[in-house]
């Protein structure tokens, strides 16, 4: 079985949805919730990021994009990877840009003190600011550029359209799109309300 370590309002929610669309037994281990939990994933992987993700082999897989790709490609039917090896390689090049570009943006802004050698408190305000007009942009651009390849009411959802409805909920990038992208901002509300993945973002983010 797999097992997925995560915990809630966190990447782990794309990597639940994605078991959600393959139709497989996994369990999902809260790290939060006790510490024998959180050592579980420190002999995983030695970073302690989530998600890391348990194969039924005893190995691990980390990464959210690897961690989805891997998915995709041992379930093929779950639709995660299109067959059509362009858009394939599309959603490949999305999820990507959005670990690369987006994810990293907010690892900057939730733990400032990280990337700086002297944390004090105005540095920490400018670098958060920072980081936030960068993932603000580089949603538009991502908006931009791969609207073509993201889901529609009578597809399965795929990879790239989970991964994108769950990073762009942090740091206000919701909010911003809204304003500046309301055809991407709508398109992310019909993938909040997918029957298969809403109740993985109501478990995550309940109202």
């Amino acid at each position: 079985m797999y097992q997925l370590y995560g915990h809630r309002n966190s990447g782990a929610a794309a990597i639940e949805a994605a078991l959600e669309l393959c139709q497989i037994a996994y369990r999902f281990i809260d790290i939060e919730a006790s510490a024998e939990a959180a050592e579980a994933l420190a002999k995983l992987n030695p970073l302690k990021q989530i998600p890391t993700l348990q194969l039924p082999d005893g190995s691990a897989l980390t990464e959210s994009a690897a961690i989805l790709i891997h998915l995709g490609l041992t379930f093929p039917q779950s639709g995660l990877l299109t067959v059509e090896a362009a858009d394939r390689d599309q959603a490949i090049r999305g999820m990507v840009y959005i670990v690369s570009n987006c994810y990293t943006a907010v690892g900057v802004i939730d733990y400032p003190e990280r990337w700086l050698l002297m944390p004090d408190e105005a540095s920490r305000q400018n670098l958060m600011a920072g980081a936030r007009e960068r993932l603000h942009w580089s949603w538009e651009v991502f908006a931009d550029q791969f609207s073509a390849e993201l889901y529609l009411d009578d597809e399965t959802p795929g990879a790239l359209d989970v991964l994108a409805a769950v990073v762009t909920r942090w740091a206000g990038s919701r909010e911003h799109l809204r304003q500046t992208r309301p055809g991407f901002y709508a398109w992310l509300q019909r993938i909040d309300r997918h029957t298969v993945l809403a109740p993985v973002f109501a478990r995550h983010w309940p109202s």
